[in-house]
């Protein structure tokens, strides 16, 4: 039975125990704790970032030719 992308439970465990070697049962929480964190943070940074209907108004999004005249000193 797969489980994830092609990967059954035997798959998964053994990769579990890789991870479990390499990172130590101690740093093995803060990891995973940290990859969260990125995750919700790469969400959040997605949903802000969508483009609101006042930014695709404005001239520089449309092509207008914006032109500001300074006066001199």
């Amino acid at each position: 039975m797969n489980i994830i992308g092609g990967l059954g439970l035997p798959e998964l465990i053994v990769i579990a125990l890789i991870l479990l070697l390499f990172f130590g049962s101690k740093r093995l929480p803060g990891l995973f704790r940290s990859i969260g964190t990125s995750i919700k943070e790469l969400k959040d940074g997605l949903n802000n970032g969508s483009v609101s209907e006042a930014d695709l108004n404005s001239p520089a999004s449309t092509g207008e030719n914006v032109t500001t005249t300074s006066k001199p000193e």
